[in-house]
């Protein structure tokens, strides 16, 4: 076996193992004050044991050393069994920091066994927090369009921790979508000063597209309808779209000014551009595709 192979072999078997009453305390409690343990009590001729052993194994090898799992064969080794009052195989306990913390009994489809150890490594030391599971669940909201639920999932992060960056940033956008500005800016004054976060800086970028917006575009429009090559009109035009946040719209704007005049008015519109896709979201469609675009027309 090569150095690679023995290596992995002997790290497999840090993580899966088989178990005794004897060692129960070292291998289950006391290792599960540094990772999750999982306990599975079966037997040789428990047909589903034999079924569920793989996909147990399967996940925790997944899960990277955040779970670890021992297998208790109970007709060898009964005690702990009968501690915990197994009544029926298999039965799988997990511990965490010394206790039993979740399990089940018989066998379970895969998706649902690497459910359960995923939630298991988030619980494990070193695994997620509870407000990290949080934001996670108002990130999903957000993709769902439950604005609801992604409110009350960043509430709920504020109260545990006031100066979360990125719980404000969320409630800020959220205020902000919303067309609610000034409690945008309320929540923004909240984010500590040295703070560094994209969401925070995209409605930044929102506000600040906003406060500088014209409220009336027909005269600009009228202006560009007689004179397609009117940059002022255009640009004035771009930032009332983007004030609005019709972003895609000023994006648009932005672009065809640079395309026919890169070095406009010292680069304004270039320079409102990135303003523009900061506000949208930097990892967002309008910035990815504004971007590409830009690229096209600099490069051409």
């Amino acid at each position: 076996m090569s150095l690679i192979g023995e290596t992995a072999g002997a790290a497999a078997a840090d993580v899966v193992k088989d178990g005794t009453d004897e060692s129960f305390i070292d291998d289950v409690v006391e290792a599960s004050r540094s990772a999750a343990v999982i306990v599975d009590f079966w037997a040789p001729w428990c047909g589903p044991c034999r079924q569920l052993g793989p996909a147990i194994e399967k996940a925790v090898l997944a899960a990277k050393g955040k779970v670890k799992l021992v297998k208790i064969d109970i007709d060898k080794n009964p005690a702990y069994a009968g501690q915990l009052r197994v009544q029926s195989i298999p039965a799988v306990f997990a511990f965490v920091d010394g206790k039993p913390v979740d399990g089940f009994m018989g066998a379970l489809p895969d998706s649902q066994v690497k459910a359960f150890v995923d939630k298991l490594a988030k619980m494990a030391p070193g695994g997620a927090s509870p407000i990290d599971d949080l934001l996670d669940m108002a990130k999903e909201s957000l993709a769902l369009g439950d604005l609801g639920g992604a409110a009350q999932a960043y509430a709920q992060v504020l109260q545990a921790d006031p100066q979360n960056v990125k719980a404000l940033g969320g409630m800020a956008r959220l205020y902000l979508d919303s067309g609610d500005a000034e409690h945008a800016r309320e929540i923004l004054a909240m984010v500590p000063p040295d703070a560094k976060d994209q969401g925070v800086d995209s409605v930044r970028a929102a506000l600040a597209l906003a406060a500088e917006a014209p409220s009336d575009t027909k005269a600009f429009e009228d202006r560009l309808s007689a004179d397609p090559d009117d940059h002022e009109a255009r640009f004035e035009l771009a930032k009332a779209f983007a004030g609005s946040h019709r972003l895609e719209q000023a994006a648009d704007q932005l672009l065809t000014i640079i395309e026919k005049d890169r070095t406009w008015n010292d680069e304004a519109a270039r320079k409102q551009l990135l303003t523009v896709f900061e506000a949208a979201g930097l990892m967002s469609e309008i910035a990815r595709n504004g971007r590409k675009r830009l690229s096209a027309i600099l490069f051409s």
